[in-house]
């Protein structure tokens, strides 16, 4: 039973001393070093306007009456609002009703563009309805005008 005592409180002897010591030289070893940096920040983001000085923004598009069969234009003016380069790329979304996507295309003269930090370009937006559609009196939909970064 001697034994066992001896080696118990050896044990927890030798282990308070090791936490200790490894306390004191974490405490010794540490260090650090301030880095000071500066960069720029890519602002990636494109303005849709009605004029080409950039000052009337879009915020929607009134297409009219479109009888089948019909095509409509719209000229905008896309304005690059970052400090980089961009590819643009435009979609569409939230059709209602979904069944319109099926019969109504939205195309434009700018996918694909690389757009310039601070230029703008005009970009004319064709909508064009099918002969076929019967079943869509009215519709709505998103336009998402991307500008993806160009490396």
């Amino acid at each position: 039973m001697a034994t066992r005592e001896i080696s118990l409180r050896a044990v927890l002897a030798v282990a308070i001393v090791g936490i200790v010591l490894c306390v004191w030289a974490a405490g010794l070893l540490t260090a650090y070093q301030r880095i000071p940096n500066t960069g720029d920040v890519k602002a990636v983001g494109v303005g849709v306007y009605w004029d080409g000085e950039c000052t009337d923004n879009v915020t929607s598009i009134d297409w009219g009456f479109l009888e089948p069969g019909a095509t409509s234009n719209v000229t905008v003016y896309i304005q690059n609002e970052g400090n980089m380069p961009v590819r643009l790329n435009m979609t569409t979304d939230n059709w209602s009703p979904l069944s319109a996507s099926n019969h109504i295309t939205l195309n434009w003269s700018c996918e694909g563009y690389v757009l310039n930090s601070g230029s703008a370009v005009k970009a004319v937006l064709t909508i064009s309805v099918s002969s076929n559609i019967t079943e869509v009196t009215s519709f709505s939909f998103d336009i998402v005008i991307t500008g993806t970064e160009y490396a």
